[in-house]
């Protein structure tokens, strides 16, 4: 969900159930080119320990500049896949609309996507569509919210065992001694 209004919501979810997200930009290629994405995280870590041991002190005032604004950049845009070692199996899309290239990429991926769809947008190219409003940050924050609940529950309904049927057979009598 890149659009303001469901950045935060995103953003939050994503964090209370430890799933990774994207709330910035999708970038292109996230799904389909995850090798060169992976390469940009490697980058960004190599930056954030460039900062964090303060050899990014001894060079001049113009490197550091252009060092940080890239840091900031690449933080910006990939810090919540961060985490993220494989392609997902499920995409939670907040507009497919105006996310039209993540559920392009994900249908690529043979991702499925589960998405909040308002009156707007084809819920043909839709997994699982979850009609609502889409641009109203409670109606958001509502979703994500019930979404949430059933991650950390685990609310999956899991198939019962069958139950022990009766057989037809006669059960032996028990001998008195």
């Amino acid at each position: 969900g890149t659009k303001r209004q469901a950045a935060g919501p995103i953003q939050e979810a994503a964090e209370a159930c430890g799933m990774p997200y994207v709330n910035e930009r999708w970038l292109g290629g996230t799904l389909t080119n995850y090798r060169t994405i992976r390469s940009r995280l490697k980058r960004l870590e190599e930056l954030e320990a460039l900062r964090d041991c303060g050899e990014m002190g001894t060079y001049s005032k113009k490197l550091q500049a252009t060092l940080m604004r890239e840091l900031n950049k690449i933080y910006r845009n990939l810090n919540g896949i961060r985490e993220m070692n494989r392609i997902p199996e499920a995409l939670v899309v907040v507009d497919p609309k105006k996310e039209h290239n993540c559920v392009h990429e994900a249908r690529l991926a043979g991702s499925k996507v589960v998405a909040l769809i308002d009156t707007d947008s084809d819920p043909d190219t839709i997994d699982l569509p979850i009609p609502g409003n889409d641009d109203s940050i409670r109606s958001i924050r509502l979703i994500l919210d019930y979404l949430v609940d059933a991650i950390k529950n685990n609310s999956v309904k899991k198939p019962e065992k069958p139950a022990d049927k009766p057989s037809d057979e006669p059960k032996p009598i028990p001998s008195i001694q």
